[in-house]
């Protein structure tokens, strides 16, 4: 299912045996644009460190009851590697943090999850990197410092990012919505990650290979409008592009072809 960033920051957060807080920010990666980290408020239980919790332990976004579900016990986040919270997230921390729960490491596969594209939660499929593998280098955003960068067409600015829209299967951000009030009042559009070319994060400016007028005529996207694959399609069709859940298709079928021609 689909979710604005902005719309889940105040959700509840029930840990295995109560709540821990609610929804703040999340840090996303700016190679895959996948959501890392949820970061938790957790008023004043743990005061002076970042609490990080992440998409391995999120079971689902309950839309209607506003809340997470968090497979952790408040002992195992209490417990885990602490973050100071003027810190940033360094792969140190991540080392210790992925270490300290278990959980194959984002960085260690050609996909956005490792070795699949959504978190893989059945510990009996998880893939061990070879030596001869790579990780990748990452750098962590938040998307509350993120909103407000402007996005460049290639003839010039058209607007600036409002909000993230994220898929909570995969935790992906599928779409950077952009407000446009300056150039067109009061229209939205939604632009895909895949769909930049580049990112200044030093001039907070977002480049797409797009033209302003190809960005105009595109589907408009209202708070009530609903995320349907319809709607998803008409958008993929408009800017001649393919869709983001053919490529993870295709791309999950060969993992599994690899994994079954291993056994």
């Amino acid at each position: 299912m689909l979710h604005k960033a902005k719309t889940l920051a105040g959700y509840k957060l029930d840990s295995l045996d109560g709540e821990i807080g609610m929804v703040k920010e999340f840090y996303f990666d700016d190679r895959h644009w996948t959501i890392r980290y949820l970061v938790a408020d957790t008023g004043n239980w743990l005061t002076g460190r970042q609490v990080l919790i992440s998409p391995y332990a999120l079971v689902a976004a309950i839309k209607a009851e506003q809340h997470i579900a968090v497979d952790l016990s408040k002992k195992q986040i209490e417990e885990s590697p602490s973050l100071s919270s003027d810190k940033p997230v360094s792969r140190q921390f991540e080392e210790s943090y992925y270490g300290y729960y278990g959980w194959p490491r984002y960085w260690g596969g050609p996909f956005g999850w490792g070795y699949d594209p959504y978190p893989m939660r059945d510990r009996e499929q998880w893939k061990q990197p070879t030596q001869d593998e790579k990780e990748w280098d990452h750098h962590l955003r938040s998307t509350d410092a993120v909103c407000g960068s402007f996005i460049q067409a290639t003839d010039g600015e058209i607007g600036h990012v409002e909000d993230f829209i994220i898929d909570d299967k995969t935790w992906a951000i599928r779409y950077l919505v952009v407000a446009t009030r300056n150039w067109w009042p009061g229209k939205k559009v939604l632009v895909s990650p895949l769909w930049i070319e580049r990112v200044s994060w030093d001039e907070s400016k977002v480049f797409v290979n797009l033209s302003r007028e190809t960005i105009k005529q595109s589907p408009e996207y209202t708070e009530e409008a609903l995320l349907t694959r319809d709607y998803e399609t008409g958008l993929h069709g408009h800017y001649n592009r393919q869709g983001y859940w053919v490529d993870e298709a295709v791309a999950t079928s060969k993992e599994k072809g690899n994994r079954g021609a291993s056994k």
